[in-house]
């Protein structure tokens, strides 16, 4: 690893892509690691390319304004390579549009494309963004010759979780006290998320609270409803926010509560204190998530 000087990163995608060909597997699906262009998954020629949709997120490694960030995503656009865009953005489609034409590649905007309402076994109102992403990208892999029926699509959505053990997604871990997590980390997606958490009835919120030390905190914080209790704590990665530091930060938004040493130890205090018919939330990070799930 020292000799070739390459990241922990890259070297897991090295040995992921070797054993998907010793493995000889008919399909892999390859998730960026950070933006696009100069990602080292970048280095493969899909059956096609999927955009989600464009936030502010890794900003001192992307760009501090969507175009800059939409134009490093859109390195993953290849020559004669269809691509998904996932929701159709005003501002950047323009540069999707541009740099499909330069590298002559069809370009779908799910958003715009897909009509039809496909149920999920995913819970989170913002999965239908998901779904239409999903959708259309299957479109366009039947018009490839890929024989995907109609029911496998519908049957495929409705048993995600069964058929892939998907966690953290709006996942509910407990129902009396309701308890829920779910890995949103970025203003995009916690926006989503925070809005449906508006939509449950409950006594009270305990919010059990960690992220990464690359955050816009100014962003993410004020997104946070502020009557309710806070169980501060720190992932356990080298960058996870220091606890201290998040407290802090979050003390000027009016989000109050208490430090801990851990997130299971935040966690099991949040349970501790919650009655019956209260509601614990945990998030701000995948890695917080992943500690509990």
């Amino acid at each position: 690893l020292e000799k070739q000087g390459l990241s922990f990163f890259e070297m897991t995608v090295g040995l992921a892509f070797d054993n998907f060909a010793r493995k000889n597997v008919d399909i892999a699906i390859i998730e960026v690691g950070l933006g696009g262009r100069l990602d080292s998954t970048n280095i493969i020629t899909p059956l096609i390319s999927v955009i989600t949709n464009i936030g502010f997120d890794h900003t001192q490694f992307l760009g501090n304004t969507l175009k800059e960030i939409a134009f490093e995503k859109a390195g993953i656009i290849k020559t004669n390579i269809p691509v998904v865009i996932g929701e159709k953005q005003d501002e950047i489609a323009t540069l999707f549009n541009n740099i499909a034409v330069k590298n002559n590649s069809d370009i779908y905007f799910a958003s715009e494309l897909i009509k039809d309402n496909y149920k999920t076994g995913l819970k989170g109102s913002y999965q239908k963004n998901n779904v239409k992403t999903t959708v259309q990208t299957i479109r366009v892999l039947q018009n490839q010759g890929f024989n995907i029926s109609e029911g496998n699509i519908i049957n495929g959505l409705l048993n995600v979780v069964k058929n892939t053990n998907l966690k953290g997604r709006w996942q509910i871990l407990n129902k009396t006290p309701k308890i829920i997590c779910d890995t949103a980390h970025n203003t995009e997606g916690l926006t989503y998320v925070l809005e449906q958490l508006k939509q449950e009835k409950y006594n009270n919120l305990h919010i059990v609270l960690g992220v990464v030390d690359d955050k816009n905190l100014e962003t993410i914080l004020p997104l946070f409803p502020k009557d309710a209790t806070y169980y501060f704590c720190k992932p356990n990665i080298i960058r996870g926010l220091d606890v201290t530091i998040l407290k802090e930060k979050a003390s000027k938004f009016n989000l109050i509560g208490n430090e801990y040493s851990s997130v299971n130890k935040a966690y099991k205090k949040a349970k501790k204190n919650a009655s019956t018919n209260d509601l614990i939330y945990i998030g701000g990070s995948t890695f917080v998530v992943a500690e509990i799930v």
